[in-house]
């Protein structure tokens, strides 16, 4: 050690010794544009409405709950996902409307809209985790290999968690000639795994980039970010309203509800399809993660208050990151959606579908789940779902209805 590296702080020394999937933090430009943008102040990016990042409530509870093994039984498929089995052949005519989506499963969706191809969130890996021995493991496979999903116009990432930003994923599209529209911060993490600097397009909320006639916003979103232990809040969530010259789509990320949805569909709506988190919600997470009614509820602002467009959930299925039962998310959504009389598309992993074709309705989950019992939102008030009204507490036990 020389006298010069004596005097290195330590936390750069910690820093350098990271390994890679924690990515990297930003520094130099990158750090300045981020100092300088309206959305950061007291040292971290600042959330559009207040939110708690961290669970509340009782610790000792939660991981009672969690960890409880009939409730972990809960929490995954009984049966073998149908992942859908014929993607490939299917994506291998252009869609007929202009407009096709092929989820992948959690919140990876492919979007062919008018002539460009871009992929959210792509997450191919086995395990959202930094560690590969450790950490929530896929619950059912790909749909199809990445690498015979053939070219992509951009890739977009909502924000930096592990369930949304894939090392092995982002590596093996760092070979390709795609674009990576990503927020504020997060290009520090493509850079070090590869991604030359001339392929990011990095924005602040409410800044657009035009990629192959096509325009990529970074829209607000209500969550938090971070790949460590350390949570310093130098990289931007953002959620995204990307538009063609046919075709408008929206994509939320991770976000709690916000009254910000309606502001966004104003400037950037209405939306032939909106993708919409609804998974991995919790009375522990209230502020970052939103449950089907509010993600319908979100839906809704997003097309001005009335229903409109296809609304497809996504951000479920495919790992287990909160208490509530697997199938849930698709039941609870299902209903919503019935009770807003807003068009809803559920797709078995891999299934594409038009949004102004026919959309996949079958409720496919029900052959491979486990009984729910009384169903939280069967009791909700009217507020729970827009234009909603209360519904009858009954047990629904999906797996008797295979």
């Amino acid at each position: 050690m020389t006298g010069a590296d004596y005097f290195v702080p330590f936390r750069t020394k910690l820093r350098a010794m990271r390994s890679e999937p924690f990515g990297a933090d930003p520094a130099g430009a990158r750090m300045q544009r981020i100092l300088s943008s309206p959305n950061f102040a007291d040292g971290v990016f600042q959330n559009p409405l207040g939110a708690r990042t961290r669970p509340s409530g009782s610790t000792l509870e939660f991981a009672r709950i969690y960890f409880q093994k009939e409730q972990r039984l809960r929490r995954a498929p009984a049966g073998t996902v149908p992942v859908h089995a014929t993607t490939l052949a299917d994506l291998a005519a252009p869609p007929a409307t202009g407009l096709r989506l092929t989820w992948m499963g959690h919140s990876s969706v492919l979007a062919e809209i008018d002539g460009r191809r871009v992929l959210f969130d792509p997450v191919w890996g086995e395990r959202c985790s930094p560690f590969p021995f450790a950490g929530p493991k896929r619950l059912h496979p790909v749909p199809v290999p990445l690498a015979t999903l053939g070219p992509v116009d951009v890739v977009v990432i909502s924000h930096d968690h592990y369930d949304h930003l894939d090392l092995p994923t982002i590596r093996a599209l760092a070979g390709t000639d795609t674009v990576f529209a990503v927020p504020l911060g997060v290009g520090a993490h493509l850079e070090r795994w590869g991604v030359a600097p001339d392929r990011l397009r990095e924005l602040d909320w409410n800044e657009t980039a035009k990629v192959n006639g096509i325009s990529l916003t970074a829209t607000p979103a209500r969550h938090f970010c971070g790949r460590g232990l350390r949570n310093n809040q130098h990289t931007l969530w953002a959620s995204w309203a990307v538009s063609g010259p046919e075709h408008r789509i929206y994509h939320s990320g991770d976000t709690g509800y916000f009254p910000g949805f309606r502001d966004i569909g104003a400037e950037h709506g209405p939306f032939d399809a909106t993708m919409i988190q609804i998974g991995a919600y919790s009375e522990y997470w209230p502020d970052i993660h939103m449950t089907p009614a509010e993600g319908m509820r979100a839906h809704l602002d997003l097309q001005g208050g009335r229903p409109h467009g296809v609304m497809m959930p996504i951000h479920w299925g495919t790992f287990n990151l909160a208490p509530h039962a697997w199938a849930e998310p698709a039941e609870w959504t299902k209903d919503a959606a019935e009770e807003a009389e807003q068009p809803a598309a559920f797709p078995r992993p891999g299934e594409p579908f038009e949004p102004a074709g026919t959309l996949p309705v079958e409720t496919w989950w029900r052959a491979v789940s486990a009984p729910m019992a009384a169903p939280q939102w069967r009791t909700a008030t009217p507020d729970a779902v827009p234009g909603g009204a209360p519904v009858a507490r009954r047990d629904l036990d999906v797996a008797g209805e295979r």
